[in-house]
Order: structure tokens, then C-alpha cells, then sequence
């Protein structure tokens, strides 16, 4: 986020008296733009993981197949449950609910979310698995036997010793989801004693998480040991071979599979009350899954693990004897000289005793920068390497080749039957080591979505919202790299990426003509690559896409989701990672900021000059600087002496504060939090678990709390209590930046990855939850710190995982002042709400660099069309409030933020729904039209809702925008409030050129939509609680048009508490002489809603596409029975009408007719 002040501090602790004053080449050190230094980040090549498993190298290592006499069918009485556990082919008569062997697999499985966890298993979420079964590896050489031996201490003679066996368990969720999850067999007096950690209590849904009715679920199989085991069940009766056979070999052709056995699957399908409406079938031999629908018959939406790259690296030890923990000095390296011995081959291992690069030159290092570079004793810094370009084995750069982002640019790769046996046990990075106790415990599958050419989702990256090729069998793809899923600070990012950024969601979402809308959640919150791959169609087989996920360790859960639709898909993924609860209504207003306000008194001629300019805002924030020395919740006391009082004059004026609060800790034994936090032991421990971690951040040396710890979040959630933190009142909310974690000396900017938290989990483990977990505990103390716990609170953060759109806001980080940036930030923007972030924004302005008065303006009228609508800028920028750019532009400015603030009952509404329904407030083209597959690769413009289509102008002296409109609605401009014309309909779209000059941000409302604004200018969202609404008609094709209307108090939780809350439902049928009605539901009866309705008063009805002047419009309600007639003004030209002043209110119910 910032990049110079910490060099103050860094050269202050040479020693006690040493002054900047002493130091007059301070002045020269501060950092110049730059673009990101790329040496600080790891490649695949240089992850030890990804380069083993990328391309298939490992694959011959792993052959899985599902062991037949482990199938257990898992039935809610126990009646069904069989299988080898109690004797072959017997059912177990104790299997019901308190069964012996029932107890074991739910305690080895997971327990039902109506149950609480059971001991050993205490982690696992949601409903118990149907089906269970062991998966054994029954490749010639293992991933074990391979480094037993190139590890082992000599007494690793036979291959036998090293079988791999897994658990496979299969969850099926009654809205069709199907989860899929593969853990390690447990074995006593080895490393593999106690499960793998696991995240489900920190990011799933519980409660919403149900299960299908178990007894609905056939399970067929031709099998003949498997259907003499489903024959024995009370209530699973076997079909006949020849039904079954029919099933198998439907879903076979489906699957276009040319060549196989009946035998070889097993089918489960299921649905609700016993339609067959999903079916999973699970090929036993290699293992692989196939996703269908059943109630069609095309292909399946999902297939996982048919291209032999499914891997699970389990825990071993180093040593063969099964010491844990070996001498690293007595390892059986396996090199070239002794690769016969094995019968392996090996590609070029990195030569023993290679020089390290002093890159330091023996300087002495006495702070680091946000970009990883050092500060040295000196007063120099650390220079950022410049990056070789990368070149082909002939010596030809790819400019001189002509190719493309990913041709000819990859690092050697090592022949198929090559295996990668470096860092296993350690790895390196610049100057870090990576302990890895553990050993290599990677996990991985390929995903194929057939019929599909259109990939979402991995958010975060500033890249297309669409997925682009990163492998490809004849050479071609856009990447060279993985996308890479690792929260990280990247200072000044660069653009068209696929490298890692501020958060990590493992979403993958397929939209295709053929095969619908349907998702993939790969629940694995440590270090992921994932390649994307593209395959041609031949013959009859469609083309399709691939997904390869490559995870550093966790295990394989899979979440398959089957949409059919995008909104099924994201109520499917609401119910796995929950929903965003409503935020306050300022928060949806725009926001200033800057890093820094100097004081008090800047602070109050920022505000005042608002109030002056009739501009509106909502929110001022204040960055680091407004600390004690970079100690959080304090206050510095020279700049910011009235903190109380400060907040107390803006939230008069309907306004108020955020400031920062980061969760790197300044190491200062007199700061309180500091000293407490230490006392309780509640900071991430050294690699041994003894010594609190010590990393550099923005205050010097610092440590981080375990907010993975319940107990941690709770203590971290009092700090926010008044009485605590000094100086805060109701009106300040919160900003957590630096929370990937950011540690500036640490590798990659991060922690390292073998930290432990305070139940001696590794930080590889949880590395990604880091930044959702702060911003949760964040958010559940400013709930806490009100009486009655009855105020919304509002928290933005930079890092995130899945499900964090639970607690609070998400920008994209530190983007720089440049048209480029504006450019990308709507796919990035679409990119986090493919991943359900709907929250979320980028800075206008960009942060780094300084922006011109026409930059300024289209951010600006970008910006008010995002959910989150903050402008913010680098100390080191020029100011850039909205009247730094002189009164011509500020006027421009103002109008867009009007705009902004007319709509919030929509924006506010949509936000509702997106609650509600789990879809994205910020949505794609093929989100809100599936069936225009020209729309699918759109990402320059995008709709807010259903009703609003935005085209954000990204170009300098750009005076026209083309726009693909779909044909299957029509589209009226906001402004002149005209139809457009476009030519054709139905499924298709139309690319249309129109004016976009620099007053005019193009924006269209739907055919076929209500709107609400509110139309009088006021200067924050508070002022306007009761203003009046303003409906707009937009008549659709058929002359009809619907549109909602959600109203409550707009801070408090009493929408969810008492029920305190109203929907307005408005509908106009033309054709049916229906004008506009209202059909009003209230939450209850017995609250400020239900009582309100002159507070919600509609004083003007705008509706669009009226094809003649009616001759009468009279309103009815449901508290008169006495029609009145309704005045009102048409104009035949522009085909308006206008209703003035219906004096209606949007929560009572009324009819107009015409």
C-alpha cells in the first residue's frame, strides 16, 4: 500500500540519537514508480510442487482405482450400510444409528451437521457421505517408494513396501451439489496418525448445508461383488443387470466413451422427492468422476480425474526405517549415478554446494520496503533486479519469434517419464528455507468441463474475466504461467497476469450453450496453481476446457455444482460459503480518502469544502498516519488531538470516519496492545512453536496474531469496545489493509510458510484464511461494541478467501493512475463477483501517480457504478479531491456522484437481493443472459442487477463506445430516457456504436424494468432517508415492465431481528390497461415499516415506451374506495409519461389504471 515513510523508521533504529537530519541522502532513497519486481515471487518453475506435477510429469506415479470390497453405501436408519467392515457381503445389523460400525465411519467420515463433530475428525462440516470406499495406488512406482529411495537411508529394497491408500468419500446436498473429498487413511505410530488440518468450521455454510433424503438415492452398479452387496439391503434393492446396464451405458455414450465395461462404474442418482434429477457416476478403475444432469441428455457438466492427473502426495517419513524427522545428512540422494538402481528416470538436479547470491553485498540491512527490498545502515536500498528476458533453446527472445503470451516462453520442462525430486524436504527461496517437517504433501486433479469454451472464476488476478490458456497441446496458449492462488501484497502490480494478488478464491464457474452454467469449488485454502487448458473438437467429441488444480497440501475437496443456470449456481454456492448480509446504507455512498489527511484541520476543510460544493459523500478516512507511531487504535496526539470530536462534527453533518487498522502488531513492550497480546500468548509462533514470530511491516519490527484461533478473534473483537479504544465513537468503522499477511522481510512479502499457529499448524496451512479471519474477528468487534450488538457494521479488507463476502468490502488493492488500470479494473471487478464478492471496488483515481482532469472524470463515472465507490490516492500523489481540477471538471465529477446517489434505493435493493439470492450484484453479460454465447467473453461492460448496463469509457479523448446490446430485451438510454434502436431479437446481440463524450458515461436501463431513484440533491445518503421516490418505467417488448422496492432503516439489524422491513413489488402492463400497481409485503406488522408509509412517499412515475396518450390513469388503493384521476403529461415524440405527484407510498398497496 505505501512505499517511502517506513524508511523513516528504519533509520531511526540505527541507534537512539541518529536523525534524518543527519542523513541528507535520505532525500535521494525514496522509492520511484516501478513496475512490480517479479524476482520477489515464485514461478511454478521455482515451487517445488507445481514444477513436479505441472504437465503430467508425476502422473505415472499415480494409478488409483476404488478398492471393491471397501464400498460402503451409507443409509440415515443404517438398514443399507454394507460392506467388508462387518464381513464380506454381510449387512452389519448393529449399522443403524449406534451401530459399531456406523459410529467408526462417521467418526473416520464426518458427522452430520445435526450432530457435533466427533473426536478425531472434529473439523468436517455438513451432511454425512452416502457412499464411502478406499482408493489404492496401484501404479508400478509410487509418489512413496520414489522418495523412500531417493531419501532413504538404505533400507528401502522392495516397492511392495510402499502402497498408497486413500479414503473417498461422496456427500450429496438435497439442491444437487455433490461433494467429493479424499483424505489420507490414518495409521497409528506414524506421521499419518491424525488427519490433515482442514478449514470447514472457519468457511463453510453449516447451516445451510443439507443434506439429500438419503432413501432417494439409488446407487446401481453392475458390478457383480458391488450389486451383491446392494442386494442385501432392507431398503437398497439392486435393479436388474440389464436396467442398470442400460443406465451405465447411457451415461457412457453421453460421456462419449468408446471402449468400456459396465462393471467399471457405479451410479448414484438422486434429486428431490426421488426425482432422478442429478447423477454422479464413479468410475472404479483408474478413478474418475462424471457429472450429469438427468433430466437431459447431453453431456456431463463436469468430469474429474479422466486425464491420469489426479495425485495425492500422504505423509511419509524422510527416512525409510520410519523414523520421522531424519537426518537430512544421511538421505539416499537419487541422482544420476545411481538412477539405474531404481529404474527412474530424473531430469538435471541443481549442483550440491551452489554458491548463494549475496544480492546484499554485505551491507547491513536495517528495514525493508513494501516491495521485499531492503533499506540498508547507509541510507541506500536494495536495487530490484531487472528480469531476463526469457528465450528459447535456440537464444531467440519471443519478440523476435512473434509469438504469443505462453509460445515457446516456458522454462525446460523434464521429459514425461522424468521425476523432479528436489525440495521435498526443504526449499529455497531467495535467502528462505522452508523447514517442510512434513515432506511433500501435495494434492491435485484435473477437471474437464466438455461441450465448454467458456471458463470463470480464480479470482484474483488482473487478467480477463474470462480464463484464459495456460497449457496447450500444439503450443499455443495465452500464458506461460498457472494461474496462481497465494495471497500476497504485489507491490505495483503488473496488468495481463496470471500471478498471484491479495486474495484466493478456487472457484471455477463453466458457461456453455450445451451444458448450462455449472461450478467447481475446490476447498483448498493452501498455495494452488491451476493450468487452463482448451482441447479441439475430433469427430463427434466437442471441444472442451481443462482445469489442472495443484495444491501444496490440504486435501481434495471438491464441490460440484450443477446450476443449471447462474442463478442456481450461486444460491448452490451461497448454501457452501454463505451470503452477504445487507450493509449500512453509507456505505454504498462514495468515500474519500488519502494516505494521508494531515490533521484535524485538513480533515475539516476536506469536509468543509464538500458541504460548499453541494458534493456529495458519506465517508472521510484516514490512513497509518493518524496513529501513535503506527500503533493501532491510538491516535497521534499532536495531529489528531480530538478524535471524539472530530467524528462527532462530520456525523453531525450526516457523515463518517474509517480509519485503518492492520494486523501486523509494532514489538513495543509500552504499547498496550503490544503487551497484552504477548501476556495471553496470542501471537503466530517460530518455526518450533517456542517464539512468538517477529516479521517487518509498516511500524518496524512487529508480530502478527493467530486469528485462526477462536480465542484470538474473540480478544481481537473487544479491542474495538469503546471504552478500549480510545477516541472512537459510533460513527468510525474500519479498514484492514496488509492482511495477506504482508511482512516486507518475509518471503514473498509473506510469512513463512513453516510458522505455527497456536495449535502447531503450519502456515502453509491457513495462509489464505489469514485475511478473511482479521477481517471477520474486525467485524464481529464493531458488532460487539454496541449495546444490544444492533448496528451494522462496515469493514473493508484487501485480502480474502472464499466466503468472505460475509464480512465486509474488498477493493483491488494498489492500482496506479493510468488508463490501463481503468481499463481492467471492470474484469477484475466481474472477476470477484464470478467468485460471489459483490462488495467490491477500485480505487478512483488509482493510488500510485498522478491522474488529468479527463482520467479523473471517467474514473470517476466508472467508480459510481461499482459497488463500493471509494477514491484514494498515494501521499506521494498530487491532491485530488474533486475540485483540484478546476470547476469545469468538478462539476462533472459532481454529476456522477449524483448519479450515483439518485440510484441508491437500486443500488441498496440489488445489494438485498444479492443477500438474499446469493447472485452477484455486479454481474457478466452471460450472467444475466446464458443464452447469448457472444455476450460470454464480454468484460468491458456489465450489468448492475438485472436492469442497469454500464460501458465504462477507458480511453483518452474517446468520443464513441460500441456496445453488445442483447437483443432478447429492449434498451433505454438514462439519460434521454430513449428506446434504442437495434435491429433483430431473440437470443443474439447487437454491437452498437454511441456517443460516450466526456459528459456521457454510456448507461441503459433494461425493457421490462422498474427503477426507484431519489432525485433531490443532498450531500450524504443520511440526509436523504426520507426523501421521495422517483419511479422509472422502462415498457418492455410487450409493453410490460416489474421492479422492486426494499426498504428498512438502513443501520440496524432490526430487518433481521424484528422483521422490520418492506418490499415494494411494482408491475405495468400496458396491454392490460395497468398503468402501475403495488403489491406490498411487510416483514411484521408491528414495526417502524408497517407504520411509515408517509416517510416512502412516490412523488413522480417516469415511464418509458408509452405507444399512445391514454385518455384517463386512476388510481386505486387499498384504503379508499373512491378512484381518483391522476394528472399527468405524454409526450408523443419521446413516447414519456410522466405521473406528477400520485401521492402514493411505496408500502401501501394501489392500482393505476388506464
Amino acid at each position: 500500500m505505501r512505499s517511502s515513510s517506513i524508511v523513516v523508521n528504519a533509520l531511526l533504529l540505527l541507534n537512539g540519537t541518529t536523525s534524518l537530519l543527519a542523513l541528507p541522502f535520505a532525500a535521494s532513497i525514496l522509492p520511484l514508480a516501478m513496475a512490480v519486481d517479479h524476482s520477489k515471487f515464485r514461478t511454478c518453475q521455482q515451487t517445488s510442487f507445481c514444477r513436479r506435477h505441472r504437465h503430467g510429469k508425476s502422473k505415472r506415479l499415480y494409478d488409483y482405482r476404488v478398492v471393491g470390497e471397501s464400498v460402503l453405501v451409507h443409509r440415515d436408519n443404517g438398514a443399507g450400510v454394507v460392506g467388508a467392515g462387518a464381513g464380506a457381503g454381510v449387512v452389519d445389523k448393529n449399522a443403524g444409528g449406534g451401530g459399531l460400525l456406523s459410529k467408526f465411519s462417521r467418526k473416520l467420515m464426518g458427522g452430520r451437521s445435526d450432530n457435533p463433530p466427533t473426536e478425531g475428525d472434529a473439523t468436517i462440516r455438513g451432511p454425512s457421505p452416502i457412499f464411502t470406499a478406499k482408493l489404492a495406488n496401484v501404479a508400478p512406482f509410487t509418489s512413496t517408494a520414489l522418495t523412500a529411495q531417493a531419501y532413504g537411508n538404505g533400507n528401502c529394497n522392495s516397492q511392495n513396501d510402499f502402497g498408497e491408500e486413500l479414503n473417498l468419500a461422496v456427500h450429496l446436498h438435497e439442491d444437487g451439489v455433490a461433494r467429493i473429498r479424499i483424505t489420507e487413511v490414518l495409521e497409528e505410530g506414524v506421521i499419518r496418525s491424525t488427519p490433515r488440518w482442514t478449514s470447514d468450521e472457519l468457511v463453510l455454510n453449516e447451516k445451510e448445508m443439507i443434506g439429500v433424503n438419503e432413501e432417494s438415492v439409488q446407487v446401481m452398479s453392475t458390478n457383480p461383488s458391488i450389486m451383491e452387496k446392494l442386494s442385501l439391503g432392507n431398503e437398497e434393492k439392486s435393479n436388474s443387470r440389464d436396467v442398470v446396464e442400460g443406465v451405465v451405458s447411457s451415461l457412457a455414450k453421453r460421456a462419449n466413451m468408446k471402449d468400456h465395461s459396465t462393471d467399471n462404474f457405479i451410479v448414484l442418482s438422486y434429486g428431490p422427492s426421488g426425482q432422478k434429477q442429478w447423477q454422479l457416476m464413479l468410475q472404479l478403475e483408474p478413478f474418475a468422476v462424471y457429472f450429469f444432469r438427468g433430466n437431459d441428455d447431453g453431456p456431463p457438466m463436469i468430469v474429474a480425474g479422466t486425464g491420469g492427473l489426479t495425485h495425492f502426495e500422504i505423509r511419509r517419513s524422510k527416512e525409510c526405517s520410519g523414523v520421522e524427522g531424519g537426518d537430512g545428512d544421511s538421505k539416499r540422494k537419487l541422482t544420476e549415478k545411481n538412477v539405474d538402481d531404481f529404474d527412474v528416470e530424473l531430469g538435471d538436479d541443481e549442483e550440491e554446494g551452489e554458491e548463494v547470491d549475496d544480492r546484499h553485498g554485505g551491507k547491513e540491512i536495517v528495514g525493508y520496503w513494501e516491495d521485499g527490498l531492503a533499506i540498508y545502515a547507509d541510507g541506500t536500498r536494495e536495487e530490484a533486479r531487472e528480469e531476463t528476458p526469457s528465450t528459447t533453446e535456440d537464444g531467440a527472445d519471443d519478440e523476435e519469434l512473434g509469438m504469443d503470451k505462453g509460445e515457446g516462453r516456458e522454462q525446460r520442462r523434464l521429459d514425461e517419464e522424468d521425476y523432479d525430486t528436489e525440495d521435498m524436504w526443504e526449499e529455497k527461496f531467495g535467502e528462505h528455507t522452508d523447514s517442510k517437517p512434513f515432506g511433500p504433501m501435495s494434492v491435485g486433479m484435473e477437471l474437464t468441463f466438455p461441450a465448454s469454451n467458456h471458463l470463470f472464476g480464480l479470482p484474483e488476478h488482473a487478467s480477463s474475466t474470462q480464463l484464459k490458456t495456460t497449457v496447450g497441446s500444439d503450443g499455443h496458449h495465452y500464458y506461460k504461467e498457472p494461474y496462481r492462488l497465494y495471497n500476497l501484497d504485489v507491490f505495483e502490480y503488473d496488468l495481463d497476469e496470471t500471478m498471484a494478488l491479495y486474495g484466493h478464491i478456487p472457484l471455477v464457474v463453466s458457461q456453455s450453450m450445451k451444458t448450462g452454467t455449472a461450478g467447481a469449488f475446490w476447498f483448498n485454502p493452501t498455495e494452488t496453481f491451476v493450468d487452463i487448458e482448451e482441447t479441439a473438437q475430433v469427430g463427434n467429441v466437442e471441444s472442451a476446457s481443462k482445469t489442472h488444480f495443484m495444491s501444496e497440501s490440504g486435501i481434495v475437496d471438491l464441490f460440484l455444482m450443477p446450476g443449471p443456470d447462474p442463478a442456481a449456481l450461486y444460491e448452490q454456492y451461497a448454501r457452501l460459503t454463505g451470503r452477504m448480509p445487507l450493509p449500512p446504507m453509507f456505505s454504498l455512498g462514495y468515500h474519500q480518502c488519502r494516505w494521508n489527511y494531515r490533521d484535524e484541520a485538513d480533515v475539516y476543510q476536506v469536509h468543509s469544502k464538500f458541504e460548499e460544493l453541494d458534493y456529495p459523500y458519506d465517508v472521510l478516512w484516514l490512513d497509518i498516519e493518524h496513529t501513535d507511531g503506527k500503533r493501532y487504535f491510538t491516535w497521534d496526539d499532536k495531529t489528531f488531538p480530538h478524535p471524539k470530536e472530530m467524528q462527532k462534527k462530520l456525523g453531525g453533518d450526516g457523515r463518517r470516519m474509517v480509519t485503518i487498522v492492520d494486523p501486523h502488531i509494532k514489538r513495543d513492550n509500552n504499547y498496550y496492545i503490544h503487551k497484552e497480546a504477548t501476556s495471553l500468548g496470542l501471537y503466530i509462533k517460530d518455526k518450533n512453536g517456542e517464539k512468538d514470530f517477529d516479521g517487518w511491516c509498516w511500524p518496524g519490527s512487529s508480530s502478527y496474531l493467530d486469528f485462526t484461533t477462536e480465542k484470538v478473534r474473540n480478544w481481537w473483537a473487544d479491542q474495538f469496545h469503546y471504552n478500549k479504544y480510545k477516541g472512537s465513537t459510533p460513527e468510525l468503522f474500519t479498514w484492514n489493509d496488509m492482511n495477506e499477511p504482508s511482512v516486507f522481510n518475509g518471503p514473498e512479502i509473506t510469512m513463512q510458510k513453516d510458522l505455527l499457529n497456536l495449535n502447531k499448524i503450519e502456515h502453509r496451512e491457513w495462509h489464505s484464511l489469514y485475511g478473511m479471519l482479521f477481517q471477520r474477528s474486525t467485524t464481529e468487534g464493531l458488532i460487539q461494541r454496541n449495546e444490544g450488538e444492533n448496528v451494522r457494521p462496515f469493514v473493508l479488507s484487501r485480502a480474502f478467501f472464499a466466503g468472505s463476502q460475509r464480512y465486509g468490502a474488498i477493493w483491488t488493492g494498489d492500482n496506479e493512475a493510468k488508463w490501463s488500470h481503468l481499463e481492467i479494473a471492470a474484469p477484475m471487478l466481474l472477476g470477484l463477483n464470478v467468485g460471489a464478492l459483490s462488495f467490491v471496488g477500485a480505487d478512483v483515481g488509482g493510488f500510485f501517480g498522478n491522474t488529468d482532469a479527463e482520467l479523473m472524470t471517467r474514473w470517476m463515472q466508472a467508480g459510481a457504478y461499482q459497488p463500493f465507490f471509494r477514491g484514494h490516492a498515494h501521499h506521494d500523489a498530487k491532491r485530488r479531491e474533486p475540485w483540484m481540477f478546476g470547476d469545469e471538471t468538478m462539476v462533472r465529477l459532481r454529476r456522477a456522484a449524483m448519479a450515483r446517489y439518485a440510484l441508491l434505493p437500486f443500488w441498496y435493493t440489488v445489494f438485498w437481493q444479492a443477500g438474499t439470492t446469493g447472485m452477484p450484484v455486479m454481474r457478466t453479460m452471460w450472467m444475466q443472459y446464458p443464452k447469448i454465447p457472444e455476450l460470454y467473453s464480454v468484460d468491458d461492460q456489465y450489468l448492475i442487477g438485472s436492469d442497469l448496463l454500464i460501458k465504462p469509457v477507458t480511453s483518452a479523448g474517446a468520443t464513441t463506445s460500441e456496445i453488445q446490446f442483447p437483443l432478447s430485451d429492449c434498451w433505454y438510454d438514462v439519460d434521454t430516457m430513449q428506446r434504442m434502436k437495434l435491429n433483430g431479437n431473440g437470443n443474439t446481440s447487437a454491437a452498437i456504436t454511441v456517443d460516450s463524450d466526456i459528459d456521457k458515461i454510456p448507461v441503459y436501463q433494461r425493457g421490462g424494468s422498474i427503477i426507484a431513484r431519489k432525485l433531490r440533491l443532498r450531500r450524504s445518503s443520511h440526509l436523504m432517508m426520507n426523501d421521495p421516490y422517483t419511479l422509472y418505467v422502462a415498457l418492455g417488448n410487450d409493453l410490460k415492465a416489474d421492479g422492486t422496492l426494499y426498504m428498512d432503516d438502513e443501520t440496524t439489524f432490526d430487518h433481521e431481528k424484528q422483521q422490520d422491513f418492506g418490499v415494494a413489488s411494482f408491475s405495468s402492463s400496458w396491454g392490460d390497461n395497468i398503468a402501475i400497481q403495488n403489491s406490498v409485503h411487510i416483514g411484521s406488522d408491528d414495526t417502524i415499516n408497517a407504520k411509515a408509509t408517509t416517510d416512502r412517499i412516490v412523488e413522480r412515475i417516469v415511464v418509458m415506451g408509452v405507444p399512445a396518450e391514454p385518455r384517463e390513469i386512476r388510481l386505486k388503493s387499498a384504503n379508499s374506495a373512491k378512484a381518483t384521476s391522476m394528472e399527468f403529461q405524454y409526450d408523443d415524440s419521446s413516447k414519456i409519461l410522466v405521473i406528477r405527484k400520485p401521492g402514493v407510498s411505496a408500502l401501501e398497496e394501489w392500482i393505476m389504471e388506464i
